[in-house]
């Protein structure tokens, strides 16, 4: 894992983590678009259309998904107390 950690790619992905997780996803839906509509027929302006959306999903996909790590990271930054709890 160190020797992957030294090429460059790998050191900005490990240092932008949804920025990379947003241009990875963004460009496998936009393939899988590519491959799925190229026979409908589109014009120039509406493929441009869907590739810019396809691009804004993939980054609200990231950005919900980011929400996650937030709520592990409050979790993991509340300290348990030494209260006992209640005794019924």
């Amino acid at each position: 894992m160190k020797q992957l950690a030294n090429f460059p790619i790998v050191k900005w992905m490990l240092r932008h983590p949804r920025l990379a997780a947003w241009i990875v996803l963004s460009l496998g839906m936009v393939i899988l678009l590519i491959i799925e509509a190229r026979d409908v027929g589109l014009l120039p302006t509406q493929w441009v259309a869907l590739v810019i959306a396809t691009v804004l999903v993939a980054g609200a996909c990231v950005w919900i998904i980011s929400w996650e790590d937030k709520d592990e990271e409050a979790e993991s930054s509340e300290t348990p107390t030494n209260e006992p709890g209640p005794t019924g």
